[in-house]
């Protein structure tokens, strides 16, 4: 082996490109199983796409994540299923890669089962390094935020405007988090690497000249029988398609209870003739009972203007009668007994 490549160039030469080798094909499972509706990322369809891309090294850090961190990626059986059919991918993936840069790089003869021995070395890299990864970036992230909000509380910084405060503010933390990350990425790929090396070192020399390597690898990529390559690839990719479509008309996919939006119901569009019409005859309707009223209350007056005078005239007469009978003289002989 060169010993002038280091740990970290080994392992993203590796790892990354094994990443994306195997991506599209997971990518069409994790479409499929939402379409079925078994999995649901709902807003953290970004942290599951960086789960799934890195799935060598987080198919067994996974777990830890979720049980041990409490930091759910979605929910539903399929997210499990999803990465149990990624580890057959990913070996795959691996094994096309490390013979790649074992031919290219190194010069080294590929040795039997590289995918799966690329396989489990990362793997187990990932279950250990990645929840230490998870736990010590979401510490300092937490800390850069609170250092930078309590940088603000004093007064440091009392002069600036509110928007170069948030400016600031995303600044300071943002470039802690991100250096943070940067650094605990390179420790990670010198670890692989470091892993990687002793099955690099366990594969002998290539006998060929660079010449015979690339026709090697050139006849590794062109298969023996192609018709059958493309006959199965086209079977796999129109029986995909026949699920995915199939699944969509029952069992599409709908947001969380948590995430259910309002229903908002659409207002009616706004007609300017129908309502002058309505608004006319409204008019005339009220001004029709109005006149009524009107004349109802003239009728009305009459009438109780007179029950009034007969009523006063009634109360005179009866106040009027005891005072004649007491001015009446009182007869002679019945004083005189």
């Amino acid at each position: 082996m060169n010993e002038h490549v280091s740990p970290s160039k080994v392992g993203f030469g590796i790892l990354w490109p094994a990443f994306w080798t195997g991506l599209p094909f997971k990518l069409a499972f994790a479409v499929l199983f939402m379409a079925f509706g078994i999995v649901h990322f709902e807003n953290r369809i970004g942290l599951a796409f960086l789960m799934l891309l890195a799935s060598p090294v987080t198919v067994f850090a996974l777990p830890t994540i979720t049980m041990g961190l409490g930091s759910h990626i979605g929910e539903g059986a399929g997210i499990w299923l999803l990465f149990m059919l990624a580890v057959p991918i990913d070996m795959w993936a691996f094994g096309i890669v490390g013979r790649t840069y074992l031919l290219e790089r190194l010069r080294r003869e590929p040795p039997v089962g590289l995918g799966l021995r690329l396989w489990w070395r990362c793997a187990l890299v990932g279950a250990i390094y990645v929840p230490i990864l998870w736990a010590a970036q979401s510490f300092i992230t937490e800390a850069a935020i609170s250092a930078a909000h309590s940088m603000f509380e004093t007064n440091l910084l009392q002069g600036v405007p509110v928007a170069e405060r948030i400016s600031i503010d995303l600044t300071l933390w943002v470039t802690v988090a991100t250096g943070t990350l940067l650094l605990l990425l390179v420790i990670g790929f010198s670890i692989a690497g470091r892993m990687i090396r002793g099955t690099v070192e366990s594969a002998g020399h290539a006998p060929e000249n660079y010449q015979g390597l690339v026709t090697r690898w050139d006849l590794w990529r062109v298969p023996v029988d192609q018709g059958w390559m493309v006959t199965s690839l086209a079977g796999a990719a129109v029986a995909l398609s026949f699920l995915f479509w199939f699944s969509l008309p029952v069992f599409t996919p709908h947001p969380h209870d948590c995430c259910k939006k309002q229903e908002v119901q659409a207002v009616p569009p706004v007609k300017p003739l129908e309502t002058l019409n309505k608004n006319e005859k409204m008019l005339a309707h009220l001004a029709a009972q109005v006149e009524m009223l009107v004349e109802q209350r003239a009728k009305s007056e009459p009438e109780k203007t007179q029950g009034k005078g007969k009523s006063k005239a009634a109360t005179e007469t009866t106040v009027d009668a005891p005072d004649t009978q007491e001015a009446e003289p009182v007869p002679s002989a019945a004083m005189n007994p």
